[in-house]
């Protein structure tokens, strides 16, 4: 990897690690807007100011938008959950592997 393209991608990460970043944009996955309070809720645990937050950032990074019934994501948000939503499907024998350990 160029130095460009590692910086582009520790600039990616830095906004994505985030506290609740990815969980707000999980939240909006399926495409249907969202309001403030719904989203809220739907991430659950995550305070008002947090979110407020989280959605500045995501918004000024053209990964989700405001519509008028709500907060949607973006074309560009959409593909980055289209390109990690491999790691759901790696979550669950991991989670299972760890669990193991547990016992």
């Amino acid at each position: 990897m160029i130095a460009r393209d590692m910086a582009a991608f520790s600039q990616l990460l830095s906004l994505l690690e985030a506290r609740y970043a990815i969980r707000v944009l999980w939240a909006l996955k399926d495409g249907q807007a969202q309001t403030f309070r719904a989203l809220q809720d739907s991430i659950g645990g995550i305070t008002p100011n947090t979110l407020n937050t989280r959605i500045k950032e995501l918004r000024a990074a053209g990964l989700m938008s405001h519509g008028g019934n709500g907060y949607l994501i973006s074309n560009a948000g959409a593909e980055l959950l289209k390109r990690i939503s491999g790691l759901a499907v790696f979550a669950v024998p991991w989670a299972a592997m760890q669990n193991k350990k547990k016992v």
